[in-house]
């Protein structure tokens, strides 16, 4: 159970949204909650990505099409 205090600005929006989209103002805050840690986990993985990459593990598209036999 999460309780959460928003500004009166963001509730009347957040229960506008919600009447537009049919669902109630908790299913619209769970899949905004979820999309947004969604987003955070994709931007750590790619971070960690990055961190670990190889510059010189890396080909062109070019050699890429190649290796995949799709010049052929």
């Amino acid at each position: 159970m999460l309780a959460v205090r928003l500004e009166p600005e963001l509730e009347g929006r957040l229960a506008a949204a919600a009447q537009i989209a049919g669902r109630t103002k908790s299913a619209f805050a769970r899949e905004a909650i979820a999309r947004f840690i969604e987003d955070l986990e994709d931007i750590a993985a790619a971070e960690a990505a990055l961190r670990t990459h190889d510059p010189d593990k890396t080909i062109t598209l070019a050699q890429l099409r190649q290796e995949l036999g799709l010049d052929d």
